[in-house]
């Protein structure tokens, strides 16, 4: 694809009917993160954590005509410093053709909006410190990096030894819990 900007981009709501499109799409994502090997998702996990009875995620998905060309995952956080609802953007993707033409800046005014309508004070996302294409063109936007913030994890057998009574360390039960 070409540089020039695409008029005919259409941002529209993930439904169950597109799981397997956003399967594929967060494959690729992974792929070109160099962590293929980590993305252990589902088809079935995604229906549920997008769609179940207690949805945790929400998606857009960015066509051309009707062919998926990128996709947003996004989910509500808290700031408790402004008091208002963040939106979070987990996962962006533009397949490699159609970069440069506009499909990942609809995708992130679209959100902003969204943001804005459903009165959210912040914005925010992560981004590999190795992808300076995505840095230069978030910073663009006018998207500032926080460097003073510093991203921790606690996944696997962190996790389950973290969260396990067993760990050492007391677990306070509030009043009336067993």
């Amino acid at each position: 694809m070409n540089a020039t900007p695409t008029p005919d981009i259409r941002i529209l709501a993930a439904t169950p009917a597109d799981i397997p499109t956003i399967h594929s799409l967060i494959r690729e994502l992974a792929a070109f993160e160099r962590l293929l090997d980590e993305a252990k998702a589902t088809e079935a996990q995604l229906h549920d954590g997008l769609f179940g009875p207690r949805p945790s995620a929400e998606v857009v998905i960015a066509r051309i005509g009707d062919e998926p060309v990128g996709f947003a995952l996004f989910f509500h956080n808290f700031s408790t410093f402004v008091g208002k609802p963040g939106l979070y953007l987990e996962d962006l993707y533009v397949r490699q053709q159609y970069r440069g033409n506009g499909c990942g800046e609809a995708l992130l005014r679209h959100l902003a909006k969204l943001a804005l309508e459903r009165g959210c004070g912040r914005f925010e996302w992560s981004v590999l410190d190795w992808n300076q294409r995505a840095i230069d063109f978030y910073k663009a936007l006018g998207a500032q990096p926080m460097a003073e913030w510093t991203i921790f994890r606690v996944s696997g057998d962190a996790l389950t030894s973290l969260g396990s009574p067993s760990s050492g360390f007391p677990v306070s039960r509030g009043k009336g819990q067993g």
